[in-house]
């Protein structure tokens, strides 16, 4: 089909939504490691994982062979409040830059919650509900994860009580807001409410918290409150899972048009947006049907992928989570006050962990001040405007923009916007005053945080 045939926008019908969620493990010959468990450090079992997650999450977050996974027809209908959601050609992005580069977005900002994290929130909650629980915990960064499980609980009438990284809790005050409407507790983590808080509290006075902080809040919260479970909206391969309708849309609306990305550009913390837009290009990959460049970008304050270690590690600071197999900074590193809240976490999914270390995806870093000139410069030609997170896939996507503008190479770069960031108006703000630091941690406060991994055999 013609280049001028494209639209703007590509809006899939509601027919055309997916029906089922991709499990991506099916198709990788090297398969992620297994959960351990802390005091074992045996494989978990389905009875020990129940214990903290939904039975039918756990089914789905041990099953590395079942390709397809049928999503409930009540999820679907939640869908179809904001999905299908837009795959849009840059095409004024790619006026400015003068380049003969094709930029497309995966567009998934278009929700109360402002983000993706809605695709997953409403597929746990529902388990939830199905299941007779009360309510859920969580843990949040930047806020959107639990926003996105806050109107997910209000819809079903769950209970939710969500741990904010303290940070975030205090530069994003509107965002904790958006969740008491919608019926949530907020809490400040680390907090003096949970025996873990106390005690990261008092091994880190005046920390700003991360997220293995509100993670392991979380956990003990749900572990000890009857009628509750543990739910997270990132890492795990069941949040992988069903955050694939993100590519399994974008690859359907590409396809429609006979378009085929040479690269594919996410950013990553701990693993689900990214995780969730390759899902079905990689599946080609692995099959041997199609070759694509995809890229993982992450902010130089914590950089997992790039100076982490392919290591067994807690996914909490509190070191009361099962162990995963990923890169890792150290579940004691505690990242700065990086604006990027949903990419503060010292590891990374252990898929997507795998498929790094057997070289089929790339990762770069990039420093803060440098997301935030893409995000104005994409706000003022493509007039959204992008959350923090978002921003790093998108100033790879324009460097790489600009070096098919050097080399006149007419590659199609597909990159997902992940969210909004009228909830992140202060870090613009510091941004714009010219406050807003680059830190980048040192190679021997990684390596202190580095030497305290436990040691698996």
């Amino acid at each position: 089909m013609s280049e001028n045939k494209i639209p703007y926008k590509i809006y899939l019908s509601e027919d055309e939504m997916p029906h089922t969620w991709y499990n991506l493990r099916a198709d990788m010959k090297n398969k992620p490691a297994p959960l351990l468990n802390p005091g074992t450090l045996q494989p978990m079992t389905a009875q020990e994982l129940e214990g903290v997650f939904c039975s039918e999450l756990v089914k789905q977050e041990l099953d590395d062979q079942t390709a397809y996974f049928e999503i409930p027809r009540e999820i679907r209908d939640f869908y179809k409040m904001y999905r299908p959601s837009p795959l849009v050609r840059a095409y004024c992005l790619e006026e400015k830059l003068q380049t003969p580069a094709h930029i497309y977005y995966k567009f998934e900002g278009n929700n109360t919650s402002g983000s993706h994290k809605l695709n997953s929130a409403i597929a746990q909650a529902y388990y939830a509900k199905q299941q007779g629980l009360k309510g859920v915990t969580t843990e949040t960064g930047a806020g959107q994860w639990g926003t996105a499980l806050s109107m997910a609980c209000g819809y079903l009438g769950l209970d939710c009580r969500v741990f904010m990284v303290k940070c975030s809790y205090e530069q994003k005050p509107f965002r904790r807001e958006v969740m008491k409407v919608y019926g949530s507790s907020v809490t400040p983590s680390p907090s003096e409410t949970t025996n873990v808080g106390r005690k990261i509290l008092a091994e880190f006075p005046g920390t700003s918290g991360s997220l293995g902080c509100a993670i392991s809040e979380a956990v003990e919260t749900a572990v000890s409150t009857p009628g509750y479970r543990y739910v997270l909206g990132s890492v795990l391969n069941q949040v992988l899972l069903h955050q694939s309708v993100i590519g399994l849309e974008a690859k359907t609306a590409m396809d429609k048009y006979g378009v085929k990305p040479d690269v594919i550009i996410g950013c990553a913390g701990g693993g689900s947006n990214l995780g969730g837009l390759i899902a079905p290009f990689m599946g080609e990959k692995l099959r041997g049907e199609a070759d694509y460049r995809f890229i993982a970008v992450e902010p130089a304050s914590c950089p997992s992928f790039t100076r982490g270690e392919y290591r067994y590690d807690f996914c909490d600071t509190g070191k009361v989570c099962p162990l995963s197999k990923m890169y890792t900074l150290g579940s004691g590193f505690m990242p700065s006050s990086d604006h990027a809240g949903g990419l503060r976490f010292h590891g990374m999914s252990s898929v997507l962990s795998q498929l790094y270390a057997d070289g089929l995806m790339e990762a770069v870093s990039v420093k803060q001040t440098e997301v935030f000139e893409a995000a104005e410069y994409f706000a003022r030609v493509e007039g959204i405007l992008p959350a923090p997170e978002s921003s790093h896939a998108i100033l790879a996507a324009v460097n790489e923009a600009k070096r098919c503008r050097e080399t006149g190479e007419e590659k199609t770069i597909l990159f997902g916007l992940t969210g909004t960031g009228y909830f992140d108006l202060v870090a613009y703000e510091k941004f714009h005053d010219g406050v807003m630091s680059n830190y980048v941690p040192t190679d021997e406060e990684i390596a202190r945080s580095l030497a305290q991994l436990p040691v698996v055999e």
